[in-house]
C-alpha cells in the first residue's frame, strides 16, 4: 500500500496549545514574497480522521506558493489523546480557533465533512479570509430545504467506531485507497458526533449565513439530484460559489482517483 503522508515534504511539525495538537505547517514552494502576500490554508479534517486525510491535496497547494496549515482536532491522529466520552463540538470549535490565532493571520479554512459544519460554524464569529467547504456536512437550514429520505439515530455509545470501510474499492477508490484509509482511521467523540448528525431527535446545526461575509466555494461528492440540490442550496445559503463531482463518494473527494478535480477547482477559485 501507498501512504501518502510518507512522501510529503520536509515541513514543520508541533504541538499547540493545552491539549497538544498536533499540527503540521507547509511553506510554499514560490518565492517568499508571493507566498507573504496571500492569506495561509487552514485545513480542517473530519471525523474518525486527522491530517493524514489531506496527504493527496497538500503537495498540489504548496507547489503552487500556498502556505499550508494542516491541523488536526484533539484527540486525533498525533495530537494528545484525551477522554472522548467527554469531547464536544464545541470544544472542537475552540481547537480551530487556537490554530487560528496560531497562523498569525486570517486563514482561509478548507473543512471537509464534519470539519465544513465546523468551519461554518466558525465562520460566523471568527475573523477569516475564506471558507472552503468539501463535501461537508450540511447545515440544519439545508436540511430543511432538501430533507433526507431517512434519519440517522443518535449515537448511544461512549464513542462513535471507525468506520469498517470493508469494501475492496468503489467508483472512485481503488482497493489500495480503502486501505490506506483502513490503516489510520479512528474512533469519534459521541457528543461531538451528534451534534451535527440528523434524526428524530436532533436536526443538526444551524447556521447564520448572515454572519458569514468571506468568500466561499462548495465542492459537493454528487450521486444523485437531491445530492446536487444540498450542494447548490449550500452554495446559495452562503452566498458562494458551487461546484458538483458527480459519481464520486464522500471520502473519494479526498483520496480517490478523482481527488484532483477537487484541488483545481479550489486552485482555480483562489486564483480568482
Amino acid at each position: 500500500m501507498r501512504d501518502f503522508t510518507k512522501e510529503w515534504p520536509a515541513h514543520t511539525e508541533k504541538y499547540i496549545g493545552e491539549n497538544d495538537l498536533f499540527l503540521e505547517i507547509f511553506e510554499g514552494e514560490s518565492l517568499p514574497e508571493v507566498t507573504a502576500e496571500r492569506p495561509p490554508l487552514l485545513f480542517i479534517h473530519g471525523a474518525f480522521a486527522g491530517s493524514w486525510m489531506w496527504s493527496k491535496y497538500i503537495p498540489h497547494f504548496i507547489g503552487g506558493g500556498w502556505k499550508c496549515y494542516v491541523m488536526n482536532l484533539r484527540s486525533h491522529y498525533k495530537s494528545r489523546v484525551l477522554d472522548m466520552t467527554k469531547i464536544t463540538f464545541e470544544d472542537y470549535l475552540e481547537d480551530i480557533k487556537e490554530v487560528i490565532a496560531e497562523c498569525g493571520v486570517p486563514p482561509i479554512l478548507i473543512g471537509f465533512s464534519m470539519g465544513g459544519i465546523l468551519s461554518q460554524k466558525l465562520a460566523e464569529t471568527a475573523g477569516i479570509a475564506g471558507l472552503v467547504l468539501i463535501d461537508s456536512v450540511i447545515s440544519r437550514e439545508v436540511f430543511e430545504a432538501v430533507p433526507y429520505k431517512e434519519l440517522d439515530p443518535l449515537t448511544t455509545g461512549a464513542v462513535v467506531p471507525a468506520p469498517a470501510r470493508e469494501e475492496h474499492s468503489s467508483i472512485d477508490e481503488t482497493a489500495e485507497d480503502i486501505e490506506f484509509q483502513r490503516k489510520y482511521l479512528t474512533m469519534e467523540a459521541s457528543k461531538a458526533f451528534n451534534a451535527f448528525v440528523f434524526s428524530t431527535e436532533s436536526m443538526g446545526i444551524s447556521i447564520n449565513a448572515g454572519a458569514i461575509t468571506c468568500p466561499c466555494l462548495v465542492i459537493k461528492a454528487v450521486n444523485d439530484d437531491d445530492d446536487d440540490r444540498r450542494g447548490k442550496v449550500t452554495a446559495e445559503h452562503l452566498r458562494g460559489d458551487y461546484k458538483g463531482l458527480w459519481n464520486t463518494t464522500h471520502t473519494g473527494v479526498l483520496v480517490g482517483q478523482r481527488y484532483k478535480e477537487a484541488v483545481d477547482a479550489i486552485l482555480e477559485w483562489l486564483g480568482r
